[in-house]
């Protein structure tokens, strides 16, 4: 384990659209209402705890995020939370960039699904074979959840998909082999966390689990009123872009933005201070 959850909440950016909630004993603040310094020194020591425990999910759901991010990334920048209010020039980028193919893009939005599904059900002991509820889960997302699957449909799928991102992604699917996903990067890291004894089977899940959030991500984009078109216009507030380079405002995003690994590790802080609060509390009352 080469860092905390402490040191991991600590060093995420503050600024953001949502209730960017940073620093970790701010998290505990936040979240449990509690001021009490040495209640909240207790809750920190019983996260601590917990995260360290490589038995509870909670290393496992940071690093999944991580690696959902770690290929996008590979080419490495700073995170776009970091360059709000900094004017970028993005014709510079150019050269650096390579559109990404709707084949290789259908697969690291699905697999990103995969990874929002497997992690769900790590951190709530769920069995993964109950796929078909997951558009269930999803209508309960709240807060930095909700704000990292709205990101994934904009960033993963409508800017480099268009705004038939579902269709286009199905399609794609239904014309791909087991051996194509096999070739992705982020697929090759968490091929050994996916259901399934061999390669087909392992595809058979990621396409049941995209087609099972179809629904909900549909009705994210309707009732939100998201297109390609209003997307670019949020992000030129932050980024130098024109419509004709949807391929390359996508690529750059690859490259500089980390929300899922950013979203994730609140996630997973906030089910850690839920379970060390209740657990500190408990602990409370039996010795009083």
């Amino acid at each position: 384990m080469s860092k905390s959850i402490v040191e991991l909440v600590d060093n995420l950016p503050d600024s953001g659209e949502w209730n960017n909630l940073s620093g970790f004993d701010n998290t505990i603040r936040s979240l449990t209402g509690e001021t009490d310094r040495a209640l909240v020194e207790k809750i920190r020591a019983r996260a601590i705890e917990l995260y360290a425990n490589s038995n509870e999910p909670y290393q496992g759901a940071v690093k999944l995020y991580q690696l959902a991010d770690s290929a996008d990334s590979a080419l490495g920048a700073t995170a776009m939370a970091n360059k709000i209010g900094e004017k970028i020039g993005f014709l510079s980028f150019m050269s650096r960039l390579t559109p990404k193919a709707d084949t290789t893009q259908t697969i690291d939005l699905c697999v990103k699904v995969a990874i929002e599904l497997i992690v769900f059900c790590k951190l709530n002991k769920i069995s993964l074979d109950n796929v078909g509820s997951f558009a269930n889960y999803l209508s309960e997302y709240k807060s930095e959840s909700l704000m990292r699957m709205a990101a994934l449909v904009c960033a993963d799928g409508l800017i480099p998909l268009g705004p038939d991102f579902i269709k286009v992604a199905q399609n794609t699917l239904s014309s791909l082999n087991p051996g194509t996903l096999q070739q992705n990067s982020t697929f090759q890291n968490i091929s050994n966390l996916i259901p399934g004894a061999n390669n087909a089977q392992k595809f058979g899940f990621v396409t049941a689990t995209f087609a099972s959030a179809q629904g909900w991500m549909n009705n994210l984009v309707v009732s939100r009123g998201l297109t390609p078109a209003t997307v670019l216009g949020n992000l030129k507030q932050y980024v130098d872009v024109t419509d004709d380079k949807l391929d390359y405002v996508a690529a750059f995003l690859d490259m500089t933005t980390n929300y899922y690994e950013h979203t994730g590790i609140q996630t997973v802080a906030r089910q850690l201070i839920d379970r060390a609060y209740a657990e500190t509390l408990s602990a409370r009352i039996s010795f009083s």
